[in-house]
């Protein structure tokens, strides 16, 4: 059980086909090959990918992963390592709430950005430590949705007790007013390292020799580029289509499964302008 009185987050997701997406600039932003340089020998929980499960790779950070991972450490103490740019808000707040249950002391080192459903999953933590050049993100949930004004009213309205239900948890951890952290949501703030610590989003500064950079893989880049296909106004379908055909071999004009050649010059072009942002 948590040493602080951190609030339950009361809410289920309300159909399976919905699914909160991935801010553009927290997946342009992340460096996925941020990582603990060493093993302390303590029990740990790494959650260093993006939350819930990836399309990609059939990978992501699962609350039944986490779940798995606590009952093997059972009543203990345990760190839990996070580089994450968030993901499904969902997942994030089961596994919130099951570290704010749990019956050890639970350490969180944010080593590289917790962003989104990363930082409420951090919020869980009885010590929160963060590397000096490593961010929280907190912003109100991000979706993709179409429909007429009639229907982006509703969606408004329905998505406004989720924000508020992350903004007490930010609240209760930080100290900072609950109208604070609204406003703070609103215009998506990113707090660094010593300000984390001067804002009470976290109560330590990690040692930069507990970080290290590893090798960046396929799959982070795969999600970048699906991150900025959608943030152009392209489906989440569309999206992975896409992406699909290109990973399936060159066109068809060589006798290939891949693009045709002008569809293939065509989304040639959209990747060529979506390229400058995701560079860095």
């Amino acid at each position: 059980m948590s040493l602080l009185k951190l609030p339950e987050i009361n809410f289920q997701r309300p159909s399976t086909q919905l699914q909160f997406g991935i801010a553009p600039k927290a997946m342009t932003q992340w460096n996925a090959s941020i990582q603990a340089a060493t093993d302390s020998g303590e029990a740990s929980i790494s959650i260093l990918d993006v939350i819930g499960q990836d399309y990609w790779t059939g990978e992501g950070v699962t609350s039944n992963r986490i779940a798995g991972a606590l009952r093997a450490i059972g009543p203990n103490p345990v760190t839990v390592n996070i580089n994450s740019p968030g993901g499904d808000m969902f997942e994030g707040v089961a596994i919130y709430n099951m570290l704010r249950e749990h019956a050890g002391h639970v350490t969180v080192k944010v080593l590289g950005m917790a962003a989104s459903a990363a930082s409420i999953i951090a919020m869980a933590g009885d010590t929160i430590q963060i590397g000096l050049p490593a961010f929280f993100m907190v912003h109100n949930g991000w979706i993709v949705a179409a429909g007429n004004r009639n229907d982006f009213r509703e969606l408004a309205d329905w998505m406004e007790p989720f924000d508020t239900a992350m903004a007490d948890v930010y609240s209760a951890r930080t100290g900072i007013a609950a109208a604070d952290v609204r406003a703070m949501m609103d215009k998506e703030t990113w707090v660094g390292g010593s300000a984390a610590v001067d804002k009470g989003f976290a109560d330590d500064l990690l040692d930069s020799e507990q970080i290290k950079k590893g090798e960046k893989t396929q799959a982070a880049a795969v999600r970048r580029l699906e991150s900025a296909l959608r943030s152009s106004g392209m489906s989440r379908a569309d999206a992975m289509s896409l992406i699909s055909q290109f990973k399936s071999g060159p066109s068809d004009s060589v006798g290939t499964s891949g693009l045709s050649d002008s569809a293939a010059n065509e989304s040639a072009a959209m990747l060529r302008n979506l390229y400058q942002p995701l560079k860095g």
